[in-house]
């Protein structure tokens, strides 16, 4: 068995000086001609989240409660992994973020499932405290993922994510689906196969197409370049954390049912993880490989794992929400929740909703 050394987060005086020192001295753009956010994310607001996070925002208070919980470190295959392991002797559970979050995100989940779960809560490749090898896909993750959850002695156990995390999840059930119980998603990240002999697309499924399509022309951008030239702009967002904060905070708010929902504090104890770990441009990275090295899924790929969808009303990644008869195609949906409210970052918009639909399902598997 591997050994997992216990892990402290602690970041250093002069790091946070630095970072106070530019978030002060930041150069401001002249504002956009068009307000409310049409040409991206707004000058007033962003001014006064970076004079916030320069002179109000604590991070030492943030840090004592991130330390609250388990924090540990395991080499997988020559890359460190940083996890949060709260071992309660229920369901084991394994929770993947996506980008742009880090562990922050679904640690607010925690407290609502230690009850019933025992939570593994790990940091993906290149974001946070965890190491990113030279290439790394989603799938690369699931297996890794597969690998932390024997280390820790687990045999069978569920899975959980979003985002980036959906599609490690996914991964997890294709490539090695034995150890699992059942997998859990908060959004669907991977496309079913629909070529040569699927069946006919419904007509919710053609009008969810067009909203993707609609969604990629006008949203699309960050992705572009993330995928294409990710070093190029890694460059600005690890020298201005206010640069930072606007690439990541827009989509905050494009993504999530209300920006006004989401606690400042969180949003900006997620930006400080990126900023003092200096792993913006290595969690772009994961657009990049995906492009190249992501799987494509084909015909035979097929989630035989029992799975749970929660389907939050105002997910606005590739606008609006697909079908249930769209995540057939790929996974044997055994629960299919639509929620009354809340987007993109559900564990950290509506956690409770969240965790109610997670309990429920892994109840019954």
């Amino acid at each position: 068995m591997a050994r997992v050394e216990p892990f402290v987060i602690h970041v250093a005086d002069e790091v946070l000086d630095d970072l106070r020192a530019r978030l002060r001295g930041t150069r401001w753009p002249e504002p956009a001609p068009e307000p409310d956010w049409r040409q991206g994310t707004d000058l007033d607001y962003l001014r006064e989240l970076v004079a916030y996070w320069a002179d109000g925002f604590d991070w030492r208070a943030q840090e004592q409660r991130l330390n609250a919980f388990a924090h540990f470190r395991l080499g997988i295959d020559g890359v460190w992994i940083h996890f949060v392991h709260e071992r309660n002797g229920g369901i084991p559970l394994i929770l993947t973020h996506g980008w742009p979050s880090t562990v922050v995100e679904p640690l607010q989940l925690a407290p609502l499932l230690r009850d019933e779960f025992d939570l593994v809560i790990p940091s993906l490749p290149g974001y946070g405290f965890s190491e990113r090898p030279a290439r790394n896909t989603t799938r690369d993750t699931a297996r890794r993922w597969h690998a932390l959850m024997r280390s820790l002695g687990y045999h069978r156990y569920g899975a959980q994510g979003g985002d980036f995390g959906a599609s490690v999840t996914t991964n997890m059930a294709l490539d090695d689906p034995a150890p699992l119980l059942g997998i859990h998603l908060h959004q669907i990240d991977d496309t079913p196969y629909t070529g040569p002999g699927s069946r006919p697309l419904s007509q919710a499924e053609r009008a969810y197409r067009e909203q993707v399509a609609s969604w990629d022309c006008r949203e699309r951008g960050y992705s572009a370049v993330q995928s294409t030239k990710p070093q190029t702009v890694a460059y600005a967002l690890t020298d201005s954390p206010a640069g930072l904060a606007s690439w990541i905070v827009e989509k905050w708010r494009s993504w999530s049912d209300s920006l006004e929902r989401i606690d400042r504090d969180l949003l900006l104890t997620n930006l400080t993880l990126y900023w003092v770990t200096r792993t913006i441009g290595s969690s772009m990275r994961d657009y990049y490989d995906t492009r190249r090295h992501g799987r494509q899924m084909g015909p035979d790929d097929f989630v035989a794992v029992p799975t749970a969808v929660a389907v939050f009303a105002n997910e606005h990644v590739r606008e609006g929400t697909p079908p249930r008869e769209w995540g057939e195609r790929l996974y044997d949906i055994r629960r299919w929740t639509e929620m009354p409210r809340g987007g993109h970052f559900a564990p950290a918009e509506e956690p409770e909703l969240l965790a109610q639909d997670i309990r429920e399902f892994f109840r019954g598997v």
